[in-house]
């Protein structure tokens, strides 16, 4: 495990949460040698239409376990998530054609979201300091020969003076290739998933101060070790085609 970023600092939930969705990364297919990165963007335009709750569906392929239950997406995804979790359709930000999926727990917490039907377009002007804490391949979700993984890595920039905005902590799915040496593109979660791609993963926020939260968890690590953080991971490698 590489961790060349300072554990205890992490940028605003609602600033990472952008940063996954217009980020720096490898493109999801034929990377290039020289380290491209990707920006995700949707091809709608904004909206007003407000989010609606998402009703959950029994998936065709399995059961969930007690206390959990199955999300079907309306372009053949599916995810498992725990039942005391909230399901929000963001229907008019989604790409057309595709889904958005936000993802809370009880106490209202940004846990994660899903995107379908994503664009992107690639460039990468500055490389950061990394840290991988989980890389785990995902096999179900295979697209000609390319197996995407789940990771919860981080990025620092060594530009910024406020901590909350040095360094990013972020878990989701991606194709893009395990950043090697001491410093990489910025974090692009992004996976290649017919027509385009799509992107599963949310933040690390150490600063949250959501009621509810676990009391002093304030680094990755310790985190990592939490039940809701358990769970998060679970909802996102369950994912597989309906």
């Amino acid at each position: 495990m590489h961790r060349s970023a300072p554990s205890a600092i992490a940028v605003s939930g609602a600033l990472c949460l952008a940063f996954l969705l217009v980020a720096c990364g490898p493109p999801a297919s034929s990377p290039s040698t020289s380290s491209p990165a990707a920006t995700a963007t949707s091809t709608a335009s904004p909206s007003s239409t407000p989010a609606t709750s998402a009703t959950a569906s029994t998936s065709p392929s399995a059961t969930p376990e007690a206390g959990w239950k199955s999300y079907t997406t309306a372009d053949g995804l599916t995810f498992d998530y725990p039942e005391d979790w909230k399901l929000t359709e963001a229907a008019g930000e989604a790409a057309p054609g595709g889904v958005f999926v936000k993802i809370t727990n009880a106490n209202g917490k940004n846990l994660a979201s899903l995107r379908t039907n994503m664009v992107t377009g690639s460039e990468c002007t500055v490389k950061q300091p990394f840290g991988v804490y989980e890389s785990v391949p995902l096999p179900a979700l295979e697209q000609s020969g390319s197996v995407p993984r789940y990771t919860f890595e981080t990025r620092t920039d060594t530009t910024a003076t406020d901590p909350k905005l040095m360094t990013v902590f972020a878990y989701g799915i991606t194709t893009a290739p395990e950043p090697t040496g001491t410093e990489a593109c910025p974090i692009f979660h992004f996976f290649t998933w017919p027509p385009s791609g799509a992107m599963f993963g949310g933040a690390y926020d150490p600063f949250d101060t959501t009621p509810g939260n676990e009391m002093h968890v304030d680094t990755p690590e310790v985190y990592m070790g939490t039940q809701e953080y358990k769970n998060i991971k679970k909802m996102i490698t369950s994912l597989r085609p309906a």
